[in-house]
């Protein structure tokens, strides 16, 4: 497959959380929009009245603003393609306030007390939507005939998603999978490019792994999904341990030194590095 390229319109960071949300509505009928609810206070911007009207639309809180967490169904499913894309980078925007170290460049700031839930659509450009629905057109081909049958959940946190802020994507009948939205290696002489895995993408799903402390989940695979390009893998997740340490592994050792290292030494260590220093415990035991 080719795959689905951006134009210099899209915003490719946010374009690739607006795609992980809607992958998410495609495989869990009542997505959880936590993130996007709990950014808004936590960062006082002016657009909150906007913000919780949108939430309130999609279901998520009620009408004495008490939040539910996750939307109704009919949320996304009774929308076109471009009111789901356009409120897919909105939800976007909203999570990058919980998440973003710093928020002064978002698209969101220019909104005043006064904005509505169409200002906040608007923030979407058309090259993003039409980008946006071109990779759900693929994922419904390629990816969900691929998924494994069994319970779904979207957005779940782990044991250690304290330590180290993070939740992953979706977990459907075991196998733990994130969605990828990078456009993949350089460019061919015809202007194509093909699907790249980079060793940063095998550590958040190992990081990911690892936070589940106690096996909460009962994690038996991981895999991945390239959005752009329609091509999902996977791995059981002993073989994926094994590969990465180049020999059998103790997982639930490995979990107990990867707690021991986030809490002790994290002011020192980056997410990625503190996953790299793993690797080569794991790689030198």
């Amino acid at each position: 497959m080719p795959g689905v390229l951006p134009s210099s319109a899209v915003a490719l960071e946010t374009q690739a959380a607006a795609i992980d949300w809607w992958l998410r509505f495609l495989v869990d009928t009542a997505p959880s929009v936590r993130l996007a609810a709990a950014g808004l206070p936590a960062r006082r911007v002016s657009c909150l009245r906007a913000g919780l009207e949108l939430l309130h639309d999609l279901g998520a809180i009620n009408d004495e603003g008490e939040s539910f967490g996750r939307i109704r169904p009919a949320g996304v499913a009774e929308r076109s393609d471009e009111v789901v894309g356009a409120r897919v980078v909105r939800d976007a925007l909203l999570v990058e306030l919980y998440w973003a170290p710093w928020i002064d460049g978002s698209r969101l700031m220019p909104l005043g007390p006064e904005s509505r839930v169409a200002d906040l659509l608007e923030l979407a450009n058309a090259d993003e939507v039409a980008d946006l629905i071109a990779m759900r057109d693929v994922a419904v081909e390629r990816l969900l005939p691929a998924l494994p049958s069994g319970p779904v959940v979207t957005g779940m946190t782990f044991d250690g998603s304290a330590d180290l802020n993070a939740d992953a994507d979706l977990l459907v009948g075991g196998v733990l999978v994130d969605f990828k939205a990078g456009q993949g290696r350089r460019p061919r002489a015809d202007g194509s490019r093909a699907a790249k895995l980079a060793r940063e993408d095998l550590d958040q799903l190992l990081g990911y792994v690892l936070l589940d402390y106690s096996d909460t989940f009962a994690l038996h695979a991981v895999g991945m999904y390239a959005a752009r390009f329609g091509h999902y893998m996977s791995w059981p997740l002993t073989e994926f341990c094994t590969r990465l340490a180049g020999r059998p592994v103790d997982l639930a050792g490995l979990r107990r030194e990867f707690a021991r290292l986030v809490r002790a030494d994290l002011s020192a260590y980056t997410r990625e590095s503190t996953i790299a220093r793993l690797h080569r415990h794991m790689l030198t035991s």
